[in-house]
């Protein structure tokens, strides 16, 4: 089988949780049929059977409203896209960014086309900020035509199954859940004493983390305002870079200096860490946080209960699906905050929820070692990249068959 995968991330251009997703899967489906890779940027590996091509902007448009150009050059990306395609069998996209290349290559090469369902864009109106709300408008109405048009739709979690099912309309019958993953031995249980000390963290003091970029999505206001209320004795580490906008990267500033201001302890660390000491944070950690206020899976909770960190997360979406509540964390209830008001701040209610629970792990060691193992054993039994390209690979194959143009 040829598979066509598209999509914005791809190594060594990555920031979020849907270019994770594509470096593995596509090195995994590669040991199980042939692999094409087309993405945003100037990649170029040919070793097959997998080929990992960038596509570059050269000559963006630069429309009177600036904040247009990210959806107006996506879409000149995904013309060049479409004529790049070397007769795939199937077609699979990754994020809005490149569900117009895919509909365009439905049509000409006569391929199905297989969706993956990170987020969904009616989710998040807090992108308007990013992409201005003609850009918002116009990731939408991609998006809806997208879904209205594949053959076949990957859900990460069964919250984005019921989502995308409410949202668009989608026939049941055209989505499967697969769940993200993480391979388990990229990830340490101790710290290498060595990368802490380079980025400024104590490794000889438990630490609250933080790992996500710096978007209302994530929630990091509320970790922020959280980590006020934590054990005066513990660190507060915060991964945090790639804002959507000037202004939130401004905003994330102050609310970081006031936190300075009333507790200390505080390290920044505004660079995405590389994939050599991100394993070496987490293990580090005394508890990890994910406070997003939508997250269709989390990568990260992932990624730190591989690593035998306790996790302490948002139930909402897909995340309940990773993080077992009193076995390997603690899940705390957005409720009140409003998910499209996720700046409202006093009173917190939902701050002092992930608060209680951080510090219930961060005083109890012995309750810290508990969860940890227990959150290790979770994902080696149930969350391998492997056994996903498997399934994503089955998926393929059964919307094949039944493909009508």
């Amino acid at each position: 089988m040829r598979v066509l995968l598209l999509t914005n991330e791809y190594p060594p251009n990555v920031y979020g949780g849907a270019g994770v997703h594509i470096q593995h899967l596509s090195r995994e489906l590669s040991r199980l049929c042939e692999v094409e890779v087309l993405c945003f940027g100037d990649q170029l590996e040919e070793r097959s059977p997998l080929v990992v091509e960038g596509i570059p902007l050269a000559h963006p448009v630069h429309p009177r409203e600036k904040s247009h150009g990210a959806a107006l050059n996506a879409l000149q990306r995904n013309l060049h896209m479409a004529a790049r395609t070397r007769q795939p069998q199937i077609v699979h996209c990754h994020t809005w960014y490149t569900h117009f290349g895919g509909i365009l290559v439905r049509e000409t090469q006569n391929v199905p086309l297989v969706l993956t369902t990170h987020s969904l864009e009616p989710s998040r109106p807090w992108k308007a900020e990013q992409l201005g709300a003609g850009g918002y408008n116009l990731s939408c109405w991609i998006e809806r035509t997208a879904y209205q048009n594949a053959d076949g739709i990957v859900a990460v979690s069964q919250e984005m199954s019921k989502d995308v099912q409410t949202a668009y309309g989608v026939d049941p019958s055209k989505v499967r859940v697969v769940h993200n993953g993480v391979n388990p031995d990229e990830f340490r249980s101790e710290a290498d004493p060595s990368v802490l000390s380079r980025l400024g963290i104590d490794g000889s003091r438990p630490y609250a983390l933080f790992v996500g970029r710096i978007t209302r999505q994530k929630g990091i206001r509320h970790f922020l305002a959280a980590a006020e209320r934590l054990d005066p004795s513990a660190q507060v580490v915060l991964c945090a870079a790639a804002p959507d906008t000037p202004e939130m990267a401004r905003e994330v500033e102050e609310w970081v200096e006031r936190l300075r201001r009333i507790r200390g302890n505080v390290v920044w660390i505004r660079e995405a860490v590389s994939a050599h000491d991100i394993p070496s944070v987490y293990a580090g950690a005394a508890v990890f946080c994910c406070p997003s206020i939508y997250e269709p899976f989390g990568i990260t909770n992932l990624e730190a209960m591989a690593s035998r960190t306790p996790v302490v997360a948002t139930r909402t979406g897909g995340i309940p699906e990773i993080v077992v509540h009193g076995e390997t964390g603690y899940l705390a209830d957005i409720e009140p905050v409003s998910a499209t008001d996720p700046e409202a701040r006093e009173p917190d209610v939902f701050a002092q929820r992930l608060a209680d629970a951080m510090n219930r792990i961060l005083t109890n060691p012995d309750l810290a070692a508990r969860m940890g193992e227990a959150s290790r054993r979770r994902v080696e039994e149930l969350f391998s990249w492997r056994a996903i390209a498997a399934q994503t690979l089955s998926f393929y194959q059964d919307t094949i068959a039944g493909f009508r143009h």
